[in-house]
């Protein structure tokens, strides 16, 4: 089977930096049973081809129009007919994709896979904050095949518009990220907390510094671990100063798959701030290294709560506080909690993510293999 990925980017061809690791897997064992072509149109600026993964990425470069985009998809579609075109993201590039695969006459699927359905006025966030944005995704929607969601949350906002969509979580790649079984704390040992995510406002690392501030308060002894870009110019550092905690914080900035694994490994809770996620990738990450999270409830944390995480409501200082204060508190539950969030990890990993997805696509083509 021919099988078209349109995605903005996460496909760098270094395959370590600017990449989508939970995405790399996925193109990686599909490849190895389809011809798999990745047009990518925000990757580099300039145009180019490489392959990664097994698979063919055409970065489209610029300028980044909806012509171009089309017209390199048609002309290798004109070299051997694709039988799926399928969207990662259903922003602009998508509204490309769908209307390409209709007018070929293939099925297309989009996968929302971040704020493609939010509207955050106060700090500028979402795909509907505008007419145009919602008119661009209520037509994306609604010309695709298929929608898919990698969480239930997702599912209700697509929903919300009427649309059914099929889950399809994107999961770890035990491979490269493989199962650890949790490891018991001992009792005089200071508790280490981990926050992976690119320091933004959608993050809402405010929200974590203050909850650490309470949990200081409280009389906890912790560190953190806090890896991810800052796009916010060092207003984070400045606020974790502001509250006391920088002698409690290392700021690791990014760092590859192979460099992140033993921060994560070290840590005994992961914690995370968000407002919205559709997974997040790094709660899967670090529920397959054995570490429990405690976060908001977005994504899969509102899906694995109370068993395999533990949510609170979303900008919420105090009740996060809480939540950490639980599990730094009950060893029993922290590692309960911890043993049945790498059991869900282990269930829904990039395996069956591909399985999943295989099966999708042999339903939207009748078993085609072209």
């Amino acid at each position: 089977m021919k099988i078209a990925l349109v995605v903005p980017g996460g496909v760098d061809r270094s395959g370590e930096e600017r990449v989508i690791p939970a995405l790399i897997a996925l193109i990686g064992r599909l490849a190895k049973e389809h011809d798999v072509h990745v047009f990518a149109t925000h990757q580099e600026v300039e145009r180019g081809s490489w392959v990664l993964e097994g698979a063919r990425i055409h970065n489209l470069g610029l300028p980044r129009t909806a012509w171009r985009a089309a017209s390199v998809i048609v002309a290798e579609h004109r070299k051997r007919p694709f039988q799926v075109i399928h969207a990662f993201w259903a922003g602009g590039h998508a509204a490309v994709a769908v209307t390409i695969a209709n007018l070929l006459r293939v099925p297309s699927v989009v996968h929302v896979a971040g704020g493609e359905l939010v509207t955050l006025e106060d700090i500028g966030y979402g795909g509907c904050r505008t007419w145009s944005g919602r008119m661009l995704r209520r037509t994306v929607l609604r010309g695709a095949t298929l929608v898919t969601g990698a969480s239930r949350p997702i599912l209700e906002l697509v929903a919300e518009r009427g649309i059914d969509a099929r889950r399809l979580p994107l999961g770890v790649d035990l491979r490269r990220w493989p199962l650890r079984a949790p490891v018991r704390r001992m009792t005089a040992e200071t508790v280490r907390l981990v926050h992976v995510a690119s320091l933004n406002a959608v993050k809402d690392q405010p929200t974590l510094l203050r909850a650490l501030r309470e949990l200081a308060d409280g009389g906890r002894r912790f560190d953190v671990d806090v890896v991810g870009e800052d796009t916010l110019g060092g207003k984070i550092q400045a606020l974790a100063a502001s509250l006391g905690l920088a002698p409690r914080i290392r700021f690791h900035g990014f760092l590859t798959q192979r460099a992140l694994r033993p921060v994560v490994e070290a840590a005994h809770i992961a914690v995370i701030s968000s407002r919205h996620e559709a997974g997040p990738l790094a709660l899967l990450e670090a529920a397959a290294a054995g570490v429990p999270t405690v976060g908001t409830a977005v994504g899969h944390l509102a899906e694995w709560t109370p068993h395999a995480a533990v949510a609170v409501p979303r900008a919420d200082p105090a009740a996060l506080a809480a939540a950490l204060a639980g599990l730094i508190d009950n060893e029993d539950l922290r590692l309960s909690v911890a043993s049945e969030a790498m059991r869900s990890a282990a269930r829904e990993d990039a395996d069956y993510t591909a399985r999943e997805l295989n099966e999708i696509y042999q339903g939207l083509t009748g078993g085609v293999c072209a």
